[in-house]
């Protein structure tokens, strides 16, 4: 079997070689340095990996780094060598957002896109290609692994409390000082600062139709960090990533035209197409957002300083103010009481607190109403609100226990759980599955045995 396995090698070595013979930023020739299944890893797509790496800052002070992508890259290759014979198909969706994400990323990183082409020593549109294929690749492996941790399954309240009796208590994180409170939401009146904007990007539509640059008044005055420097480009995206009220207008339009007033929770936008293809276009947008003033923020504190009175005085709970008068939908329905989206949790961390929230929560006792703050919305937009909070109840720092903080036992007995299955899975394949690697690599110290036969 042995002498079998070194004519393979021979053999898929000198494919790889002919197959790939090109140089790459090192100055040698290109070569198949793995081989899992029908999978090659060639020196240049490990070398293209590296820089990856190093253009975003993640390699300082990591000697091993090629072996640890290596192993990584050959993980990979196990899951998605299964993903091909299960069929699995490439959301392109997402590929596509997540290369738009790295090209931002290494051009913030290198500075500019000419700067990214002379780091890679590649063309934009290559390495778009490049990565592309990268992603795809990552796509189905991802797939393939979600499918692997679904099969070990949830573990059942009995299952989590055998856990929790074995488990080494030291083990378990330290659950930071958390915070149960409720909110009563007041939103600045739009009308007249709403009113405003829409006269500015009037003024602008005009004169963009007059002959001015979109992308001129864009970099100047749209309050978007994101795209402003871009001339207000947003990138080829899936309309699924914008508020539906912004993709369905830039859907409607042709490419050059420009869009009336558009408003979504961010503000107000202007919208120049720039192309679209099936469900994803490329456009430009001027962002403003209303300014509130003294004169708002005063209306919102006097209605606020009105329901704390009535709430102190007992003619009011909290509880019922809260359903009637707060504009926070969310929190309203259950009398104020705010919640984690992401997890439906009730308590929070100082971390995920808004900062002007914490700022005044921090010197409150259970029971105590803060007087009216002006703070952020839990969209994470960036939008003024205005508002009083009840601190209902402080739960001091602690190890992780059962009794407290079951979902987060629960959640860390998933997590072992499916890492023992992906452990599993992983050495099976390699059982199951050709594995060649080239001699400069076989001293690595690989984190998981098999690899090298």
């Amino acid at each position: 079997m042995k002498i079998i396995r070194n004519a393979v090698f021979g053999l898929f070595l000198m494919l790889g070689q002919f197959a790939y013979a090109q140089t790459y930023q090192g100055g040698l020739i290109d070569k198949t340095i793995a081989l899992v299944g029908n999978e090659i890893i060639t020196i240049s797509q490990l070398e293209s990996e590296v820089q990856m790496m190093m253009a975003q800052g993640m390699i300082s002070g990591r000697s091993n780094i090629r072996c640890e992508i290596l192993e990584n890259m050959l993980t990979q290759k196990l899951f998605l060598t299964q993903a091909r014979l299960d069929s699995l198909t490439v959301n392109l969706d997402q590929v596509e957002s997540e290369l738009s994400s790295r090209i931002d990323n290494a051009v913030a990183s290198l500075g500019g896109e000419k700067a990214v082409e002379d780091y890679f020593k590649k063309p934009l549109h290559k390495l778009k290609n490049d990565w592309r294929e990268i992603l795809s690749d990552q796509s189905l492996t991802q797939q393939m692994q979600q499918k692997v941790m679904q099969s070990a399954g949830s573990m059942t309240p009995s299952d989590v409390e055998r856990f929790y009796k074995k488990v080494d208590k030291d083990s378990l994180p330290i659950i930071s000082t958390q915070y149960k409170l409720s909110q009563i939401v007041l939103y600045p009146v739009k009308e007249q600062a709403a009113m405003a904007v829409k006269e500015r990007l009037l003024e602008f539509r005009n004169r963009i139709l007059n002959g001015e640059r979109f992308s001129t008044l864009a970099t100047i005055y749209s309050q978007d960090p994101g795209s402003a420097g871009r001339g207000g480009e947003l990138r080829m995206a899936p309309k699924s990533m914008y508020w539906p009220a912004f993709s369905d207008a830039a859907m409607a339009l042709k490419p050059g035209q420009i869009s009336q007033i558009v408003e979504t929770p961010d503000g107000f936008h202007l919208i120049q197409m720039i192309e679209k293809s099936g469900d994803m276009f490329n456009a430009r947008h001027i962002l403003l957002k209303p300014e509130y003033t003294s004169e708002d923020r005063a209306k919102a504190f006097k209605t606020l300083d009105s329901l704390k009175s009535k709430i102190l005085s007992d003619s009011l709970t909290f509880e019922l103010a809260a359903r009637i008068h707060s504009q926070d939908p969310k929190s309203a329905v259950s009398g104020g009481l705010m919640a984690d989206e992401g997890t439906g949790s009730i308590y929070f961390e100082k971390d995920q607190l808004k900062p002007a929230d914490y700022a005044v929560l921090k010197d409150m006792q259970p029971g105590d109403i803060s007087a009216p703050l002006e703070s952020l919305d839990n969209e994470g937009r960036g939008n003024t609100i205005y508002k009083i909070i009840k601190l209902e109840e402080i739960v001091p720092s602690h190890t992780a226990n059962i009794k407290d903080d079951f979902n987060i036992i629960q959640n860390i007995a998933d997590n072992r759980k499916q890492t023992e299955a992906i452990d599993a899975f992983i050495k099976e394949k390699q059982k199951n599955n050709l594995i060649i690697i080239d001699d400069m690599f076989k001293k690595c110290d690989f984190e998981k045995e098999g690899w090298i036969k």
